[in-house]
């Protein structure tokens, strides 16, 4: 198959080409993030499964184009962009707001008639729960937040010019996750496998099993140590959670 040079490059970053893998994962980065968040993810698990990152418009080299303030119409996006890889059921990663346009998003290829052959949801509550983030913050209010999940570097938050080019992204997203209504009813006919940080302050363990009123077939819930970004401390368990998740049959 071949894939054009604009698919790969705009929405879709491959950092690690696995042509002949035998799955292919698509993760979805937090609010403020970018696909090269997934970059170790991806050379983790090459050759036998290849990832496909998503990178937003509105940050790093897409940072001149607007950003997309509703998770709805983000993932009709994602859903167009992943259209020349839909050769094969791909399973779906996403982080914090990425948990939400995964889900949105594989609920979209359901309804195509192509649904995802597993979801992964870290560190978010289930669709119907409302977000714990500032409402229109000022900047302060907003770098604040930021700082206090521990993820991004202290000498970014300390960089004016990289603050400059961060929060316009981080506030887009935050707008994104607050307006998000999830739907009740909507439900998956694939497994969900949810991932949470013991101490992360934006969701529960009770909150996140939740989740498993969105499927209709297995669910399980893993426990990290660590807060909200548990996945940068704790990378070759959530690793060998997916290797061992991704080895088992397709439903």
């Amino acid at each position: 198959m071949t894939i054009s040079a604009a698919h790969d490059s705009l929405w879709c970053r491959r950092f690690a080409p696995s042509p002949g893998a035998a799955r292919r994962l698509v993760c979805f980065p937090h609010a403020g993030g970018s696909a090269v968040y997934f970059r170790p993810v991806a050379t983790a698990l090459s050759p036998r499964v290849e990832v496909i990152a998503v990178q937003y418009p509105g940050r790093q080299d897409r940072r001149l184009e607007p950003g997309i303030d509703d998770i709805g119409r983000l993932a009709d996006r994602v859903v167009s962009a992943l259209a020349p890889w839909r050769d094969t059921p791909l399973d779906l990663f996403g982080h914090s707001m990425g948990a939400l346009v995964a889900f949105e998003v594989a609920l979209r290829l359901e309804r195509d008639g192509r649904p995802p052959a597993r979801l992964f949801v870290s560190g978010r509550t289930a669709p119907t729960a409302p977000a714990r983030l500032p409402v229109d913050p000022t900047d302060a209010e907003l770098i604040a937040d930021i700082r206090s999940l521990n993820g991004t570097g202290a000498e970014m938050l300390a960089d004016d010019e990289l603050l400059e080019m961060i929060l316009p992204a981080v506030r887009n997203d935050y707008r994104a996750v607050t307006n998000y209504r999830g739907n009740p009813g909507a439900v998956l006919s694939c497994p969900i496998t949810a991932l949470l940080g013991d101490r992360d302050p934006r969701a529960t363990v009770d909150e996140t099993r939740d989740w498993q009123a969105h499927t209709t077939a297995g669910f399980d819930l893993r426990l990290f140590p660590g807060g909200h970004f548990y996945l940068t401390d704790r990378a070759p368990d959530v690793i060998a959670l997916l290797r061992h998740r991704l080895a088992t049959p397709r439903p």
